[in-house]
């Protein structure tokens, strides 16, 4: 069983690193070719002349419909609903509400039961102490990978780690644009810079996994694979955060009771 599962990754490590490289090479050419600057706040060549009553206020076209978004989402807390700029303080908050959000939660209670399954790591056994040991290991990968990122690398290189997703997305389009937005990202002066926050965050919490992981799975093959396959949950995740404000539009404009029914 060992020898089959050591053949195994040895097969589709690098049959997937290829396939991301391939992607995002194509996807940050594109995106930082083609993707305009979003604007953070409003410049004083944009304000209107003195004699001229001013417009009012309307937010940008994605922004209007994250206004249902307010209260941040409990889901996806990255999602933004907002053009203003983060301060180091804001960046921090979010790396502790993406850490405990439903989305953490639920992905490692599910990542966890998927690799008990598995018996991977194998380290780890089985049993409930080895379900628990699984699930706070994810936990603890996922709060790293949110303090690296989210918080030290976006910090010092003044990037945006929020998620800006688009309004009624092609299935094509929002398969290609969550990606991108693995690769690429807007820094806080909303140029598309590369996403060194969600690259290297990954790349240290999976290097510091290696001081609470079985002995017998802190190899360099297992902690690169396991980077990769953070790569590859975030495409998917992604692509909830593309469709999540769709979804909540339409659940905040359920049909109301007939009336006379309670």
């Amino acid at each position: 069983m060992p020898r089959t599962r050591i053949a195994l990754r040895a097969i589709l490590f690098p049959v997937m690193v290829a396939a991301v490289l391939l992607i995002a090479s194509g996807g940050i050419m594109t995106a930082l070719a083609q993707e305009p600057p979003r604007e953070a706040s409003p410049s004083p060549a944009g304000q209107p002349p003195p004699d001229q009553a001013p417009k009012p206020s309307v937010p940008p076209k994605p922004i209007a419909l994250y206004n249902l978004l307010q209260k941040k989402s409990i889901v996806f807390p990255d999602i933004a609903y907002s053009t203003e700029r983060l301060s180091v303080g804001e960046k921090f908050k979010l790396f502790v509400d993406n850490s405990v959000s439903v989305n953490t939660v639920s992905w490692s209670l599910l990542g966890s039961a998927v690799g008990q399954a598995n018996d991977s790591p194998s380290g780890f056994e089985q049993g409930w102490g080895a379900y628990g040991k699984r699930f706070g290991s994810s936990m603890a990968r996922s709060a790293s990978t949110e303090f690296f990122g989210t918080f030290m690398i976006a910090s010092a290189l003044h990037q945006d780690p929020r998620f800006y997703a688009e309004i009624n997305p092609t299935l094509v389009h929002a398969m290609k644009y969550s990606v991108q937005r693995v690769f690429v990202m807007q820094n806080d002066d909303g140029r598309t810079v590369v996403a060194w926050t969600r690259l290297g965050g990954p790349l240290l919490a999976e290097g510091l996994a290696n001081v609470y992981w079985p002995d017998r799975n802190r190899t360099v093959g297992d902690t690169f694979l396991r980077y990769g396959l953070d790569l590859a949950s975030r495409v998917g995740g992604n692509m909830l955060r593309e469709y999540w404000p769709v979804l909540l539009e339409k659940m905040s404009h359920s049909p109301r009771p007939a009336a006379g029914h309670n």
